[in-house]
């Protein structure tokens, strides 16, 4: 595929979303930014969130991770059934009762002040990474299809990708990133969609579905040993506290429920979004059965996060599905980074330097837009770090383990806060999160070689009942 096709269709996709910038930025300001003046149809917020959730990871990766634990990861996915069920029922209300901006002024209303200060923080450190590692993937395959044949750096690829997104969402904000979302959600789906078709097309397919039963990759469901990291229990609880707080614990994911006219909005929100969203799954888990197949068929050797790039660009599949995996590429990629970047920018301003305190609604602006250019630089030197540093494992394993070292203290808070009447000491609530991940690292160290026992994805629901202990032991009378 001819670099100059990738240059105009990156053009002219970009060129759609500053148009929708402009459109919905107009007489914004930060109420606009960090709520969207609470005017959001449900419908274009639970199919935008579509494509947040899954991002470019979940597009790259999920495919790819077939080969070695084939259709495991759905174990996960009905499990976020749970987790989400839990956010519309428990989570939303609450957070409609305060008529919050950001979730974690919660925890100062429940705890104080330090709590408030250390989720928000954790928040941080967690979207910050998630978001860096997300754009790295992407940035990577531009990369090497696009930017290497006109001789620019990875670090002048990785600047071009962040001021894009700072392009667009500068301005409107969260109200932006639920218009831009849901039309990068469309361009994902038809993406998969396109591709889906061309193989089995080539692979003379005539049922997708009894394919991928009848395939030796279509396992799903993982009972026999539960030391395992894919046993479907340890799996399917890691999928539920995961969904709570990736998504309900998450200022990135929660920012655009709480932009809906009302709770029960916000609700058909979250209960459309989980319906699709595991039937979304699926196809990529199919895809990734088909993918596979094709590759050992054809003597391609690719393997992981590689997988689908290489064979969808450089395959004989067509100039057609070549685009469209690029389209999906990047629409998957921006309709996560972008939203983080905004969330990213509402949590600092409102949670560290808490701007909406201030009365000069000028100087609020004026400091949200610097702080918006701030994350924009954070996230081009995190991305520049992670070049060296990611290499073997797929992206969504990183991601998955690194949430459960930062997410756990969260879920630790905020079941001890909703959970119980209790109160804590407010000032050791710092040390009590920093040390929960630790211990949970050499437990789950200590348990994989010395007992054999893998905890997987479960380390967040660990890491999440250590901070609970911690929280009840030095509890206030």
């Amino acid at each position: 595929m001819k670099p100059l096709y990738i240059l105009l269709l990156i053009v002219a996709y970009f060129s759609v979303l500053i148009f929708i910038s402009y459109i919905t930025g107009k007489s914004a300001d930060n109420k606009t930014f960090f709520r969207a003046n609470n005017s959001s149809p449900w419908y274009l917020v639970a199919f935008g969130m579509i494509g947040a959730s899954l991002s470019g990871v979940t597009f790259i990766s999920v495919p790819g991770w077939v080969e070695d634990q084939s259709m495991s990861y759905f174990q996960m996915v009905l499990g976020y059934v749970i987790g989400y069920a839990v956010i519309g029922l428990v989570l939303l209300p609450l957070y409609y009762k305060l008529n919050l901006t950001s979730i974690y002024t919660y925890l100062q209303d429940r705890f104080g002040n330090y709590s408030y200060k250390t989720g928000a923080s954790f928040f941080l450190l967690s979207r910050t990474i998630g978001a860096a590692f997300r754009l790295f993937l992407v940035a990577n395959v531009l990369q090497i299809i696009l930017f290497d044949n006109y001789g620019i750096p990875f670090w002048t690829t990785v600047s071009i990708t962040i001021l894009l997104i700072w392009l667009y969402t500068f301005k409107g904000g969260i109200k932006t990133i639920v218009w831009t979302d849901t039309l990068q959600t469309l361009f994902m789906l038809i993406a998969v969609g396109v591709c889906i078709y061309t193989i089995s097309d080539e692979m003379q397919i005539d049922n997708l579905f009894t394919y991928v039963s009848d395939s030796n990759f279509s396992k799903t469901f993982f009972f026999d040993d539960i030391n395992a990291g894919n046993y479907f229990w340890k799996q399917f609880l890691a999928g539920a506290f995961i969904a709570v707080v990736m998504t309900g614990l998450d200022q990135d994911m929660m920012q655009k429920n709480l932009t809906c006219r009302n709770l029960k909005d916000a609700q058909k929100n979250m209960f459309w979004f989980t319906i699709v969203l595991v039937i979304v799954n699926f196809f990529f888990l199919a895809l990734g059965v088909l993918l596979t197949d094709y590759a050992q068929q054809n003597g391609i050797d690719a393997h992981k996060d590689q997988l689908f790039p290489i064979i969808a660009t450089k395959g004989s599949l067509g100039l057609a599905t070549a685009l469209f995996f690029l389209l999906g590429l990047i629409a998957a990629a921006y309709s996560s980074a972008d939203s983080a970047l905004t969330s990213l920018t509402t949590s600092f301003s409102i949670d560290i330097l808490e701007i909406d305190k201030k009365k000069d609604k000028k100087l609020q602006e004026k400091t949200r837009k610097k702080i918006h250019i701030a994350f924009s630089f954070i996230l081009v030197a995190t991305i520049l770090i992670f070049k060296y540093f990611i290499a073997d494992a797929s992206v969504i394993a990183k991601i998955f383990t690194f949430a459960g070292y930062t997410y756990g203290p969260l879920l630790g808070l905020y079941t001890f806060g909703m959970f119980t009447k209790l109160n804590t000491k407010d000032k050791l609530v710092p040390l009590i999160c920093i040390i929960s991940p630790i211990l949970t690292y050499f437990i789950s160290y200590y348990s994989k070689e010395k007992l054999g026992f893998d905890f997987g994805f479960f380390v967040l629901v660990l890491n999440g009942f250590l901070t609970f202990v911690g929280l009840y032991l030095f509890k206030r009378k």
